[in-house]
């Protein structure tokens, strides 16, 4: 049978965006401070908020934005970003985001593909999201610069237009349209209703409201909100909470300890790049963060490991949750001295999950084991819940391979379960590595890597042999500031031993090479087809 979640359904409102999170607020929320932009400095309350986005959505409905248009989005975190989101949304506008790393053809794309008619941009991440919106055949007068001041955000919300009636069912009209990460093929608009994000807005609510995130909490939003799970849960749920959130731009990490320290910093959202800065650099030291209580990594799947040396050093609790864009994000989070920190847990309210073999002609449902201790067979995790998306946009073919009929989604990680039902993610399915026959698990190699204290990072694909017709599992090592390479001690033949007498047999690594840094996406996963396409320089082992 099929696990759902243990905590009491919630009751999901047939509401917009808009109106569960500004459609109650009260005296008391509506001076509370609602978000403080780290880069400008600028502190914007709830009722401020509120204001902006009114007059924001009022001003598009003015330029002729109704129900159906597509805006593109292009803005690092921001008051400007909440703004412009919230105020398309309540124009009645379908909002596409867009990566602030991403390059002019990569917009370019994405905004043909999604359709889009209009997009906000700034001029502070340079001029890609101008030239891509030029070479999708955007008009120039619906090209914005949300930071100009004769045409940004401050210029449309000063004529104060009302926003306009809308009369769209929440249920079925699209809200966001953001990408997926494309690891498969090209990336693919992912269709999320209101309903969806309300869905998860409420699920993510009770849910960091039982891990002690409240109206007083102050937040650390650093990981986009151009990616789902910032624009969901970060910012969404954060508003949602009435919590303050900060909002900075881009990581670096000395402006994210100075920021914790300024501002009190109570609950911080982390993807598992900051961890292991977290955990292992020495800046960490100089500054008092002795506020933060609570640390929630999602994005990718966080280490056990790592997820303790964080919590000790700077004494604080750690969980994880679990999610994609496909399910606006999250189906699973853990709690606070309950979930062990190596699981995401077990489901949210109103989601239900199994793991299933694959491997069966039928799919056969892999049961949670009996007794404690034990963990069941892997399999891939599937997923249902009314946070599930619509579809792909105009892509049914793909929409069908990840969505059954019967409203279950195939996540493609593959996980296991322990007999409480909490679900431990071991990789992704098309990531593991196929060595003589047996199944090995990147994650699984990286996480060991990461405990030897000569690394920083580490990253572990598959290299094909073609003569052989296998994979070889390929590490990427960064090492620790001020270890000396030339060390024999961390040689690649030094640390592959290292490895082979932790592992079994078949799991050992067999190349290794060492670099400056491993490439990741902005929400912290591994760009493993970069490194797969770096050329070998070491030689088989």
């Amino acid at each position: 049978m099929p696990i759902y979640s243990a905590q009491p359904d919630l009751e999901i409102p047939n509401s917009t965006v808009y109106d569960v999170l500004f459609g109650n607020l009260t005296d008391e929320d509506r001076d509370h401070i609602a978000i403080t932009d780290d880069a400008t400095g600028s502190i914007t309350t709830y009722a401020e908020l509120k204001a902006l986005v009114d007059a924001f959505a009022g001003a598009l409905a003015h330029r002729g934005i109704k129900p159906g248009d597509v805006i593109g989005l292009h803005c690092p975190n921001s008051l400007a970003f909440a703004v412009a989101f919230h105020g398309s949304l309540r124009a009645g506008a379908s909002v596409t985001t867009l990566g602030a790393l991403l390059n002019t053809a990569d917009i370019a794309q994405q905004l043909t593909d999604s359709g889009a008619s209009y997009l906000f941009t700034t001029s502070m991440l340079g001029q890609a999201g101008f030239a891509g919106a030029e070479e999708a055949g955007i008009v120039a007068q619906n090209i914005v610069d949300l930071t100009d001041e004769n045409t940004g955000v401050q210029a449309l919300v000063a004529a104060g237009y009302a926003p306009p009636d809308l009369d769209i069912d929440p249920a079925t009209h699209v809200a966001a349209l953001p990408y997926s990460s494309g690891t498969t093929g090209l990336p693919k608009g992912v269709r999320l209703s209101h309903r969806n994000l309300v869905a998860n807005i409420v699920q993510m609510t009770a849910r960091l409201q039982a891990n002690g995130v409240h109206r007083d909490s102050v937040l650390m939003c650093v990981l986009p909100f151009s990616h789902i799970y910032g624009m969901n849960v970060l910012l969404n749920v954060g508003l949602r909470l009435r919590s303050h959130i900060v909002a900075m731009p881009k990581f670096e990490l000395g402006s994210f300890l100075a920021a914790h320290q300024k501002y009190g910093v109570t609950f911080t959202f982390i993807a598992p790049p900051i961890a292991v800065a977290l955990a292992k650099h020495p800046l960490v030291a100089d500054f008092d963060i002795s506020a933060l209580e609570t640390v929630l990594s999602g994005a990718a799947s966080l280490d056990g490991e790592l997820a303790r040396a964080v919590a000790d050093r700077l004494e604080v609790n750690v969980i994880q949750g679990f999610g994609m864009t496909e399910t606006s994000p999250v189906t699973n989070v853990g709690d606070i001295g309950v979930t062990p920190l190596d699981s995401i847990g077990v489901p949210v309210a109103n989601t239900e999950i199994k793991v299933v073999d694959v491997n069966s002609a039928a799919f056969e449902e892999i049961p949670p084991p009996a007794r404690a201790g034990q963990r069941s067979a892997d399999g891939e995790l599937w997923v249902r819940g009314p946070q599930v998306m619509l579809g792909y946009l105009n892509n049914e073919a793909a929409t069908r391979r990840i969505m059954l009929d019967d409203g279950w989604l195939r996540t493609g990680d593959i996980a296991n379960l322990d007999h409480r039902g909490n679900v431990y993610v071991v990789d992704r399915l098309k990531e593991l590595i196929k060595y003589k026959g047996y199944q090995v698990a990147p994650a699984e190699l990286e996480a060991l890597l990461m405990t030897h204290e000569a690394i920083a990072d580490a990253a572990v694909v598959g290299h094909r042999r073609e003569s052989a017709g296998e994979e070889l599992p390929r590490a990427f090592v960064v090492l620790q500031q001020g270890v000396d390479a030339a060390d024999p001690a961390v040689s690649a033949e030094a640390l592959l031993e290292w490895v082979a007498q932790r592992v079994t047999p078949y799991k050992k690594i067999r190349m290794m090479e060492f670099i400056d840094v491993i490439p990741k996406s902005s929400t912290g996963k591994i760009l493993r087809k970069e490194l797969r396409n770096l050329p070998v320089t070491e030689t088989e082992r």
